[in-house]
């Protein structure tokens, strides 16, 4: 039996050393050299019996290939759900990052007990009274769910072969260590290898697993970039910790879209899925206030009503700032030079501020019309009458140009109690006798007139 081997090397330009050095001597890179394995012990710490030992695949032209849809397994969580596609696929590896405290692990333990399918959840962080504290605060009833904590990858396959799960749950990767590697937990050789046997368990015996990850100061997932690689989906959760909304966004998947968006709120028992995101994107005042307006968008197939917010005011210090939050900084400097040349408004001297509430980040053109309306009613001082939104994209010569998916966004609108949507002139709307009105405009002049005319 071959013994591990190991050696290091530089992980911007690939020189090998014999040892670790801080500064690699071939491209000069500090903090780039790390411990690889060359050759390690010939033993699998997963393996199936002999009796189930899969035969070797075979090539198939590809109309031999069986076609029939893969059976999803229900999460018991809409939000979920919809941001992985419908469900779990068997065999796949789901990654989710973010922040600490933000929830992961809470969402994770809340969602096995709610599955109908056998569950082991391993950690490596908690005890097991202390996740049992934190369900009995989420969901008194788990009658599916084994806690298992434990951080070595034998012992943990030792006890997945005695319990037979239906789905795995590891808390988190960067804890988890093998034998036949001599680094500590969370070192990149580490997380590659326990990763490597938990893709081979997943897909030899078709069973789910779902990883937690750690996050770095910049927000990407700790570890080699290949993490992400070899994961079948890559989870984002997101959300600021003084706040009670969390998003979950989808980075990679290679079984759904990955446009898709799940919101939740954290309560005292848990996270609660939002069903209707509009309700914390718009804020519900009485009285009507300049500079802000409402935008109609998609995220992935679903559409939302967000609110823009906008304070224009004189610059104080000669140079004019410009500062957004939840929007493309560069995209706003575009609109404010079209609203300059093509509307003739002065506001190359004025602080532009920029706001989309509830903490979520925006890349749809289609909010363009909302982030003018905001910005002229702002510097008009003039209100927006509370009922109004828009969804047009702003082209360079100060036409509004037609957006996808229309219809979908004037229904939402309509159902949300809206009673005037601005669209493009140029958009194709099938949609027949609407209880909104659907204002049709051509350029910016346009807007400006039945706004502020």
């Amino acid at each position: 039996m071959a013994k591990v081997k190991t050696s290091f090397f530089c992980q911007s330009c690939g020189t090998q050393y014999s040892k670790w050095q801080g500064q690699c001597n071939a491209c000069k890179e500090w903090n780039t050299i790390v411990e690889e394995i060359i050759q390690k012990e010939e033993k699998a710490a997963w393996k199936l019996e002999t009796s189930e030992v899969k035969k070797a695949s075979k090539p198939l032209l590809i109309k031999e290939i069986d076609s029939t849809q893969e059976i999803r397994m229900d999460t018991r969580d809409g939000e979920l759900n919809r941001v992985l596609g419908g469900g779990i696929v068997p065999g796949s590896l789901i990654l989710l990052g973010g922040e600490p405290g933000i929830g992961k692990s809470t969402l994770l333990l809340q969602i096995s007990l709610k599955l109908p399918y056998k569950t082991l959840y391993v950690s490596g962080e908690e005890s097991q009274k202390q996740i049992k504290m934190r369900a009995e605060r989420i969901t008194p009833n788990g009658d599916n769910c084994y806690i298992l904590t434990e951080t070595k990858t034998q012992n943990i396959f030792r006890q997945i072969q005695e319990i037979e799960p239906e789905i795995v749950i590891i808390d988190s990767i960067q804890t988890l260590h093998t034998d036949y590697i001599e680094s500590s937990p969370g070192s990149i050789s580490q997380i590659r290898e326990t990763t490597a046997e938990l893709i081979k368990f997943a897909k030899e015996t078709n069973v789910p697993v779902i990883l937690i990850g750690h996050i770095t100061k910049d927000g990407s997932i700790a570890g080699p970039k290949i993490l992400e690689h070899m994961v079948d989906t890559v989870l984002q959760f997101e959300g600021d910790r003084n706040h009670v909304y969390r998003i979950l966004r989808s980075l990679k998947n290679r079984f759904g879209s990955t446009a898709e968006l799940g919101i939740y709120e954290m309560q005292g028992s848990g996270l609660r899925e939002v069903s209707n995101p509009s309700e914390i994107l718009i804020s519900h005042k009485n009285e009507e206030l300049s500079g802000t307006a409402i935008a109609s968008t998609l995220e992935g197939m679903r559409p939302l009503m967000i609110e823009i917010q906008a304070l224009v005011s004189t610059a104080v210090y000669g140079t004019p700032q410009r500062s957004t939050t939840g929007y493309n900084a560069k995209r706003l400097n575009m609109i404010l030079a079209v609203l300059e040349k093509r509307a003739g408004f002065r506001l190359g001297t004025k602080d532009v501020f920029l706001n989309i509430t509830g903490g979520i980040s925006i890349d749809d053109p289609a909010i363009d019309l909302a982030v003018v309306a905001a910005i002229l009613s702002s510097n008009e001082d003039i209100p927006i009458h509370k009922d109004y939104c828009f969804a047009g994209e702003v082209g360079l010569s100060g036409e509004i140009r037609p957006v996808n998916r229309v219809d979908q966004r004037i229904q939402e609108a309509e159902k949300l109690g809206f009673s005037t949507i601005f669209v493009s002139k140029y958009n194709k709307i099938s949609l027949k006798n609407t209880g909104i009105k659907i204002q049709l405009v051509a350029k910016i002049e346009d807007v400006v007139s039945i706004l502020f005319g």
